[in-house]
């Protein structure tokens, strides 16, 4: 039986484990047939969408492997509005609306409200929290 699941992932994209557990579970239910519709990122884990991370050569880049995962499954990659903004994690449309020159949003990324999420809550099969 399939079941449909969402993630919210609230660590950084480095410096805690958090973010790269909740990478590996989504790519082990999708190999077990399951669905991911949607990756909610909040608090410290709005850093996985910052186009601004650079790994060094030999370490694993997991923001990048966070937009592969959506192309390939088509789930969405959500950060929190209002924690991003919190954490200079802005869109272009946020930028814009700020009067700021630059966002630093990786593509692949939108910002969503909390309203957001808990849709997402009442549709899903499972939700888990890393």
């Amino acid at each position: 039986m399939s079941l449909s699941y969402v993630l919210v992932v609230s660590g950084p994209v480095y410096g805690r484990q958090s973010s790269l557990t909740a990478y590996r579970f989504a790519k082990a239910l999708l190999e077990k047939g399951h669905t991911l519709t949607r990756v909610f990122f909040y608090q410290d884990g709005v850093s996985n969408a910052s186009s601004l991370t650079v790994p060094a050569n030999d370490e694993f880049d997991l923001a990048k492997a966070w937009q592969a995962l959506a192309k390939e499954s088509g789930a969405d990659l959500e950060t929190c509005v209002a924690a991003a903004l919190r954490r200079g994690q802005l869109s272009e449309e946020e930028a814009k609306q700020h009067g700021l020159t630059s966002s630093n949003m990786a593509s692949g990324f939108t910002q969503a409200g909390l309203g957001s999420l808990s849709e997402a809550l009442l549709t899903a099969d499972r939700v888990i929290q890393f």
